[in-house]
Order: C-alpha cells, then sequence, then structure tokens
C-alpha cells in the first residue's frame, strides 16, 4: 500500500535551502522542516539575536503550518537546536509566547552549528483539526 503525502510550500516562509520541503502532510500529521530566523523576502537573518531570530523561526513555521490547514495550537512536538545552550532562556521566553496554553512536547540540544550559521533551529510535527 503507498502512502500519499502532500508537499507544503508557502511564500511566507523561507524558501527550502537544500532537498527537503517547507513541510510534508501525511494524512492528518504535518512535518515542519527546521525554520531558522529568516527573512521570507531577503532570505538573510533577521536582525538582533537569539530572541528576534527565535521570533522569526516561530512565525516561519507558522506560515508553514496555516498553508498545510494547521495551527500553533495543532503542534503536538517541538524540537529545538541551539548554538549555545546559554541562550535557552532568551529562547524559552520567545517560544512560551508562541505557545501559551497546552504546549507541546519538546526536546532542546546545544549542537555544534547550524545552517547559514543560525543561532537557533526549530522543527515540529503537528495534527491536522
Amino acid at each position: 500500500m503507498s502512502h500519499h503525502r502532500e508537499i507544503v510550500h508557502t511564500d511566507k516562509a523561507p524558501a527550502a535551502i537544500g532537498p527537503y520541503s517547507q513541510a510534508n502532510v501525511a494524512g492528518n500529521m504535518v512535518f515542519v522542516s527546521g525554520q531558522l530566523g529568516l527573512d521570507e523576502r531577503s532570505g538573510a537573518f533577521v536582525d538582533g539575536g537569539v530572541r528576534e531570530q527565535t521570533e522569526k523561526a516561530l512565525r516561519n513555521m507558522q506560515a508553514i503550518l496555516e498553508a498545510a490547514g494547521a495551527g500553533m495550537d495543532d503542534v503536538t512536538v517541538c524540537t529545538v537546536f541551539l548554538k549555545d545552550m546559554n541562550d535557552f532562556v532568551a529562547m524559552n521566553d520567545v517560544y512560551a509566547g508562541f505557545f501559551a496554553s497546552n504546549p507541546p512536547s519538546r526536546a532542546a540540544f546545544e549542537v555544534a552549528r547550524l545552517p547559514k550559521d543560525g543561532l537557533v533551529e526549530i522543527s515540529c510535527i503537528a495534527v491536522k483539526p
């Protein structure tokens, strides 16, 4: 039995910078690729530090979810990759504003390096309503 999956693309988030899709939908599950704090028009990082990059990464994720027919309330799990775990509190402050009630499950890691030398990357899985 073959499984159908739908590729999600929106111009409201940065284009994929490699051989991957912004997101895939399989059944009612939405799998969003890791999002950086990149401006969707210029392709450059937003000005500022980890707070600004976290906010933009989550806004990019939100735009992709909306293109897939889902929203932030539908996110079941996020994975956060940080260049520096010392940025965890700042990232978490911004993150909390996007998931005020009933937040998703989450894992957070410090990694040696992120694409384009970003400070934070966030991916998620959501279940469409």
